[in-house]
């Protein structure tokens, strides 16, 4: 096939964007970013209805948090409706489709005569040659593809390899319901054509659907796109995919703290891989991408990994960046998981200035909001448990020393103020340690923290010296 690559996402807005859909999107979007190509979005919403708006929306959301841009306008298909049919009726004017007047009951008894011949359910075949003059005068039908029913269906597929379909398996498809809507597989196919999709990506549940779809072309004349049929994800014990194992939308890992860069290098490393290259930059993915290195085998959802994962890119993550992440992920969460006020320009400005050590500490952008609590809490503090068993007497009678020290410093820098804590501790015959971990735990309500003369430093002098006295003997 010449000419340039297209590739599509095809969802079903009938939930939310799973993460194996956002798997799909990722390897049709890089395919086509790798070959200079297009990647294209249709909302598969014929299935009037369990599609829905909201769905619409968050399959929207999520691609959009992804940063998975798609090239044109998003097209919807059902509104193409009239042009599948047009097709539908092209097919039964060529004789490559006809009226089947079959009842309910009747393909009922289809389905049953098979399973006690231990046969798969399919469709019989006897209105495919029947004259027509047999029709039941006004009666309901639905149109059938006329499938071939000897010789074989090939698909060579990127990843599975060549695969045959014997055509007597195939029973003739509905193209055209009774009421007169077409079904899938006829519209995906129309759909693909107009469209000029010439690869097609994604689950290899698909793979029955592409023997279907190859038939449908070819009783066209249209050339086939490519196909690539990717295994499917399973959780870490190997089972299929659930929400145990992760199986929720791409909105809950957003609101979990994770980045969206993170998430592309996870989510391409699930089925394709470079070498034993882990951390993999988009621009990198997009140079390296290709069916070549697509496996054949279920990959497996790591919760574990992804954390980690996730963690190295906040601690590589530039701080500014760290700061609009957050700004972008506060509207979607709970008041519980928020800081504890509205944060001002100042605040924010404290957040940068101690994210160098709060990234250090946090695997998600929730540890790191988390972790920043103490920058914006209300004096006094309120202390979790570990930092009141360190506040015994003896620690705050050395608080009392500390606020006495620190307050006579001239200057507030890291420097300044590690060394006044140092000079205090040899005065007192202590350890650094003795006077380090109460000091965290009245600066910060917790036993915790990022550097503790870092804290003092974005603190400043005055709120410092506010809570050390807070907690001082």
């Amino acid at each position: 096939m010449s000419g340039k690559v297209v590739t599509r996402f095809a969802p079903s807005p009938t939930g939310f964007l799973h993460i194996g859909g956002a798997r799909t999107a990722l390897f049709n979007w890089l395919y086509a970013k790798a070959n200079g190509g297009r990647f294209l979005l249709r909302i598969e919403d014929t299935d009037r209805e369990r599609s829905t708006d909201a769905a619409i929306e968050a399959i929207l959301e999520g691609l959009s948090w992804l940063e998975l841009d798609h090239d044109d306008q998003t097209i919807f298909q059902f509104a193409r409706a009239d042009r599948h049919v047009e097709i539908a009726n092209q097919l039964l004017a060529e004789g490559k489709a006809y009226r089947c007047y079959a009842t309910a009951e009747e393909l009922a008894e289809m389905r049953e005569k098979a399973r006690a011949e231990g046969r798969p359910p399919g469709y019989d075949g006897r209105w495919r040659d029947r004259d027509p003059s047999d029709a039941p005068e006004g009666a309901p039908f639905a149109v059938r593809f006329k499938a071939p029913k000897e010789g074989e269906t090939v698909i060579d597929d990127q990843v599975q390899g060549r695969v045959t379909f014997q055509n007597k398996d195939l029973d003739d498809l509905i193209i055209l319901r009774s009421n007169g809507t077409p079904t899938y597989n006829l519209s995906v196919v129309v759909d693909d054509h107009d469209m000029g999709i010439t690869h097609i990506i994604r689950g290899d549940d698909h793979l029955t659907n592409a023997a279907r779809q190859s038939q449908i072309y070819e009783a066209l004349g249209w050339d086939r796109p490519v196909f690539a049929h990717v295994p499917l994800i399973h959780g870490p014990d190997g089972a299929k995919m659930s929400k145990r194992h992760g199986a929720l939308g791409v909105d809950a890992y957003r609101d979990m703290g994770y980045l969206p860069a993170a998430m592309r290098n996870y989510l391409v490393r699930l089925g394709w891989s470079h070498g034993d290259e882990e951390i993999i930059s988009t621009e990198q993915m997009i140079e390296w991408f290709g069916f070549d290195a697509l496996g054949k085998s279920a990959a497996r959802f790591d919760f574990v990994k992804l954390v980690n994962l996730n963690g190295q890119y906040i601690r590589h993550a530039e701080d500014k960046a760290l700061i609009k992440a957050v700004k972008d992920l506060l509207p979607h969460l709970p008041d519980d998981k928020r800081p504890p006020r509205a944060l001002e320009k100042t605040d924010w400005e404290k957040f940068e200035q101690a994210m160098p050590g709060l990234k250090e500490r946090a695997k998600t952008l929730l540890e790191l909001i988390d972790g920043a609590r103490f920058l914006f809490a209300e004096r006094p503090l309120d202390l979790d448990t570990k930092a009141e068993k360190v506040l015994k007497p003896d620690a705050k009678a050395r608080l009392s020393a500390l606020h006495e020290k620190l307050s006579g410093l001239e200057s507030w820098t890291v420097e300044d103020t590690e060394q006044a804590v140092r000079d205090l501790a040899e005065e007192l015959g202590a350890k650094l340690g003795d006077l380090a971990q109460p000091l965290r735990a009245a600066l910060t309500g917790r036993a915790v923290s990022p550097p503790i003369f870092d804290v003092l430093a974005v603190l400043g002098r005055e709120e410092s010296l506010a809570r050390i006295k807070d907690q001082a003997a």
